[in-house]
């Protein structure tokens, strides 16, 4: 949507609690803000994003702090453009930091498979590592308002390493399964 609406948002803790400071910083990063300078950031102003700066700018504001929340339009499209290519590109580093650990996972799996190491116990803790890079892709979705690049490579990465997952955990319940018992006349 190129005419979207905008929030400038700017937040200054100063004179609230220090805590105040890094809850701000997390939750402006959660969303996926870009900072245009110190206390100053970007964000698209899509329904739940409005909502959690809301909340946000109430949080400081009670706190002590104070918090602006400015609807604008990027009429430029030259710096919308740019805009929204810093958006993704930092979108894409996310990306490609899962990207970059998870082959660990999947060498990690085909090391316990050569070893002859299908076992429950090991698929119980792949999983909770996959389910970890799940869960930390779907917080960087969550923020990928433009579709950046290397969402796509990521999330094939993870459905590869899920599917690598299965396939040891067939190996592990053949190897743990008890044989059926043949009786012989």
């Amino acid at each position: 949507m190129t005419n979207e609406p905008w929030l400038l948002v700017s937040a200054s803790t100063a004179g609230a609690p220090d805590s105040l400071r890094v809850q701000v910083w997390r939750k402006l990063r959660s969303l996926g803000a870009l900072y245009l300078q110190q206390s100053v950031c970007l964000l698209p102003a899509r329904p739940e994003v409005a909502r959690e700066v809301r909340r946000l700018a109430d949080r400081i504001r009670h706190q002590g702090g104070t918090a602006r929340v400015l609807s604008l339009a990027l009429t430029d499209p030259d710096e919308r453009q740019a805009v929204v290519a810093e958006l993704n590109a930092a979108r894409d580093a996310e990306y490609a930091e899962v990207l970059q650990r998870l082959p660990e996972l999947r060498r990690e799996l085909a090391d316990e498979r050569a070893r002859g190491n299908a076992t429950y116990a090991e698929v119980e803790e792949s999983e909770a590592d996959l389910e970890r890079f799940r869960a930390w892709l779907g917080k960087i979705a969550a923020r990928d308002y433009f579709d950046a690049p290397a969402g796509r490579a990521a999330r094939d990465a993870v459905d590869q390493a899920a599917a690598e997952l299965a396939a040891f955990e067939d190996a592990a319940l053949r190897a743990e399964a008890p044989r059926p018992r043949v009786d012989r006349p």
